[in-house]
């Protein structure tokens, strides 16, 4: 069995993580959580440590992304609306922090929201 890992995605909780695993594995792709037991113990220090991690095999990973990008949740602005990428117009945007700098690396609840957009990898500020 191949052993190497492709990080898959960090999510902040452990429970929001658990529904993406399970379908990855009732799919018959192997996944496992990394720092998933010190966010159970202590769920404050999630950003400090980059949240939980989802891991699948590198051999699964094409799969394993299609079935993410199935079943992900996309970003959605106050009114529930898709933020949608003014390069591309893409409706396939997620939360983005660069936590650039030792400041938001300490406190990065600090930090202003950003948008990945997943289609053509622009970042945007929030509006």
């Amino acid at each position: 069995m191949d052993g190497k890992f492709y990080l898959l995605a960090s999510f902040e909780y452990v429970a929001d993580v658990q529904i993406l695993k399970g379908k990855l594995e009732s799919e018959g792709i192997p996944a496992f959580l990394r720092d998933e037991n010190t966010l159970n113990s202590d769920p404050l220090i999630s950003n400090a440590i980059g949240g939980v991690k989802l891991l699948v095999y590198t051999k699964d990973k094409e799969r394993a992304l299609e079935i993410y990008n199935e079943v992900r949740a996309y970003a959605l602005d106050e009114n529930n609306n898709p933020i949608i990428c003014p390069n591309c117009k893409a409706a396939k945007s997620e939360v983005y922090y660069n936590r650039k700098g030792i400041f938001y690396k300490l406190f990065p609840f600090f930090e202003k929201r950003k948008y990945k957009c997943l289609n053509c990898g622009m970042i945007t500020k929030s509006s």
